[in-house]
């Protein structure tokens, strides 16, 4: 009998505390994001976003960057686990470049940064203020200077299925980018479905051609939104297509930056591309994690705890969110046979 083929092990990324809390229109306090971060981290989570290092007038949510590194970095709760995680600042544009490079080394920043370009040019406007050319230019500059001060680098690469303004894209365009960033000195490439566009046969026939070009899928990590519905569906067809790198947020929240915080118009990137900010978001933590144990895939993680901070996020950002684990719990494994 044919079985599905999949990675047994694979890592997941928890980017709840930037990418989630980015989308949020209240201001979720540092202490919050701390404690998020310390229990990932207990967790068993290695790959945290933490914050965005860009400009706080245009994005309030990240206006205390500087607070929840130093906190994480002093905290006893995880000192012994620190050597072994990466925290990722976002650094969209040079500025944010350079206060990452001084944060390192004063000893408190970021072990990694993460610059991204879209395939698409109107997008990739819209999200650095910069065309795509002076944008590669930018980070041949600035990459190595990054790399020189002991960080590594993510370069993503977005709208790989699809732009929320443009429309349709080709796929062929995202594996020269992802190639691109390995030549500029990147450590690894994440490659973002950025607005819930993906269907599962293309992100199989993307992945595919990923593993044709690069081989090894170690420096490659996976992002899918959910906007309608078919995260899961698109990370078993990423599994399939021999990925064992993802990235997802607890409660599957997450997307564009809010334009307005606390009561607050800010300019985040703009106007919002979706219709309803609550149906928007990536695939959720605690889904995704229960799916794969239940599969038999080792992701190193504490599933129950997993969950226990699922159910304080929605707590921490005051509504229900969307992950269908938190409420109906794992398979009792007296019923799975596992």
């Amino acid at each position: 009998m044919a079985e599905l083929t999949y990675p047994k092990k694979v890592t997941i990324g928890d980017i709840t505390v930037r990418d989630g809390y980015q989308h949020e229109e209240k201001y979720i306090p540092a202490e919050a994001k701390v404690w998020m971060l310390e229990q990932s981290i207990l967790a068993g989570f290695k790959h945290l976003e933490v914050t965005n290092f860009g400009n706080p007038k245009g994005m309030p949510q990240f206006k205390d960057a500087e607070e929840v590194f130093k906190a994480v970095r002093k905290s006893k709760l995880v000192k012994d686990l620190l050597p072994g995680v990466k925290l990722t600042a976002v650094t969209i544009r040079e500025k944010a470049i350079e206060r990452a490079i001084e944060a390192h080394n004063e000893g408190w920043g970021p072990d990694r940064i993460l610059v991204m370009v879209s395939t698409s040019e109107s997008h990739h406007r819209k999200n650095s203020g910069l065309s795509l050319a002076d944008y590669w230019k930018m980070c041949e500059e600035w990459i190595p200077k990054a790399r020189e001060a002991g960080m590594k680098v993510n370069g993503t690469v977005s709208t790989i299925w699809g732009c929320p303004i443009e429309g349709p894209t080709k796929m062929e365009k995202a594996v020269e980018f992802a190639q691109r960033w390995f030549d500029i000195g990147a450590t690894d490439v994440e490659h973002a479905d950025h607005d819930g566009s993906a269907s599962p046969d293309r992100v199989y026939r993307y992945y595919s051609m990923l593993m044709d070009h690069f081989g090894d899928p170690q420096k490659h990590i996976v992002h899918f939104h959910t906007t309608r519905g078919w995260g899961l569906a698109n990370v078993l067809a990423a599994l399939q297509a021999g990925m064992t790198n993802y990235e997802a947020s607890l409660g599957g929240i997450g997307g564009q930056p809010a334009n307005f915080v606390d009561g607050v118009p800010v300019s985040g990137t703009g106007s919002y591309y979706y219709r309803d900010p609550s149906l928007t978001g990536l695939v959720s933590t605690e889904d995704l994690v229960v799916m794969m144990d239940e599969m038999g895939i080792d992701t190193g993680l504490d599933v129950d705890k997993v969950l226990e901070l699922g159910r304080m996020n929605e707590r921490i950002v005051g509504r229900r969110l969307r992950s269908e684990a938190i409420k109906n719990g794992r398979i009792p494994k007296s019923l799975s046979g596992r």
